[in-house]
């Protein structure tokens, strides 16, 4: 099976960071997120990531360092997954896409289904 180069945005706010709720009529639909998507021919990830952030939620970020990467199969779709630490650079994220978005604590994870590519990250996240 192919693997999908999938980028992701750890977008904090103060000691919160951004989570947004996936659309019921998609795949995984209504579990929560990291900010992101597929990386088109010819993009660079940060490319990709910055495209996706303004589609998705209206927003310029600004990529720095890679926090993780993971790589997660699906039933229908192995994605490899790089989830970049990113700041606000424009723009306040509004829903264009997402039935809801949150900025949670660490510590509020448990509280969210999450889709299964994010696990091993959350784990990570719980341990800042």
């Amino acid at each position: 099976m192919e693997i999908v180069e999938v980028v992701a945005a750890l977008i904090w706010r103060g000691d919160r960071f951004l989570i947004c709720q996936r659309p019921k009529n998609k795949a995984r639909g209504l579990l929560w997120e990291f900010v992101g998507g597929k990386v088109e021919r010819g993009e660079t990830k940060a490319e990709a990531l910055r495209r996706e952030c303004m589609e998705e939620l209206g927003i310029e970020i600004a990529p720095s360092g890679v926090f993780t990467e993971v790589t997660h199969e699906y039933p229908d779709i192995t994605v490899h997954l790089t989830l970049f630490h990113s700041v606000i650079a424009a723009g306040e994220p509004k829903l264009l896409e997402h039935n809801d978005m949150r900025w949670i604590l660490p510590s509020e994870i448990p509280q969210y289904p999450f889709c299964p590519a994010d696990e091993t990250i959350l784990e990570k996240l719980m341990t800042i």
